[in-house]
């Protein structure tokens, strides 16, 4: 990407602050968070649902509402509100960290996106046909017309490559840092607050399929048949869609008195809960980056990982790993787990140390780099 050394002002389209609470939520904010406290020489400009009063006087904020209700609106918003807007205003640039535009744009105007992963295409049946749609669509164009790609992992950038051969030259991997939030924590409200009264596994992500929660399931089941100690299966998440299978198999489940499902929790039970857990257990299938995974080893966590796609990235030798059809492999490491207490102190030990690998300081200095590149 070609930038001047003079001033720039940048747009970011922030709805993921307003309207998601996962991990493009928590990407946005850090990101946002990390340029307005280390770029001392840009203007930055935010498009979002509603103002935040709690961000600093210097950054503008352009509240747009959504109105679901209006048939219609929010292909209108996208399309013509948001881009009449960024020409108002003059930016010189336009950051998109949901991988969905920014669309019809001047080319003076610099466009900046975000890829998280590409599980629409690669594996369109674990979304919602819409949604898969929509990427099939619009997401070759997006990348044609954007001046520089972010990737959150180098496996994101290589599935890039392999789908779209033209982004190659285009395309930096910037690893998201982790939020200083999560640390060691203990706390005993947690546990009364989650009726945690004995050792418990924790799993944390949104029910749905790639989340691979059906091996969990089995797994736990014959962890309880092979171990004679009470231990608690937790799961922290919402619904996401194409649930049912799994909440089948939790109904017949012979130990489903002991596999809590919390729904979503709030932020600030989440380091107590990391941090007590025997080990946070993360299946999945696919993962652009796998934020619960650094969030569990910034929290001094045993982990144990799918190796699949990106976290072996993000756990690198503190985590341990299997393959997501693999339940006896997730068994063994369970079973391992809770007979060896000298091993899950030398794994939370690694945890806080490749979790410091990851930081948004270092974020901004890539960044910097590439916008004045």
């Amino acid at each position: 990407m070609k930038a001047s050394d003079n001033k720039m002002k940048f747009a970011i389209l922030a709805d993921p602050l307003d309207d998601q609470n996962a991990g493009v939520h928590s990407y946005t904010k850090g990101m946002v968070e990390t340029l307005l406290e280390y770029d001392h020489t840009n203007e930055y400009v935010l498009v979002r649902q509603v103002k935040d009063r709690t961000l600093p006087a210097k950054v503008r904020q352009i509240a747009v509402p959504k109105f679901q209700y209006l048939p219609g609106f929010a292909t209108f918003r996208l399309f013509i509100i948001i881009p009449l807007l960024l020409r108002w205003y003059r930016v010189d640039a336009v950051l998109e960290p949901a991988h969905f535009g920014p669309f019809n744009l001047p080319k003076r105007v610099k466009r900046i996106t975000v890829i998280h992963d590409l599980t629409p295409l690669l594996f369109p049946h674990y979304h919602r046909w819409l949604g898969g749609l929509l990427q099939r669509l619009f997401l070759k164009r997006i990348l044609q017309k954007t001046d520089l790609i972010l990737t959150v992992s180098k496996n994101t950038a290589q599935d890039l490559a392999i789908a779209f051969p033209f982004t190659l030259g285009k395309t930096s991997v910037i690893y998201p840092g982790r939020d200083p939030f999560f640390r060691p924590q203990s706390s005993e409200a947690i546990v009364q607050k989650w009726k945690l009264h004995h050792p418990y596994f924790l799993c944390v992500g949104t029910i749905e399929p790639r989340k691979n929660l059906l091996l969990l399931l089995k797994a736990y089941q014959e962890f309880r048949l092979q171990s004679k100690d009470r231990v608690l299966l937790l799961l922290v998440g919402g619904k996401g869609w194409k649930y049912e299978v799994f909440y089948e198999a939790l109904a017949a489940h012979p130990f489903k008195d002991d596999i809590y499902l919390t729904g979503y929790v709030e932020k600030q039970d989440l380091p107590a809960l990391y941090t007590k857990a025997l080990a946070t257990i993360y299946p999945s299938y696919y993962e652009g980056f796998g934020l619960p995974v650094l969030e569990a080893m910034a929290c001094g966590g045993v982990v144990i990982s799918s190796d699949q796609a990106s976290l072996p990235e993000v756990g690198g030798e503190a985590a341990l790993y299997f393959h997501p059809e693999d339940e006896k492999a997730l068994l063994n490491h369970m079973l391992t787990i809770i007979r060896s207490e000298d091993l899950g102190k030398e794994r939370r030990s690694q945890s806080l140390y490749q979790s410091a690998n990851f930081s948004w300081e270092a974020y901004w200095r890539q960044f910097s780099q590439l916008i004045h590149s």
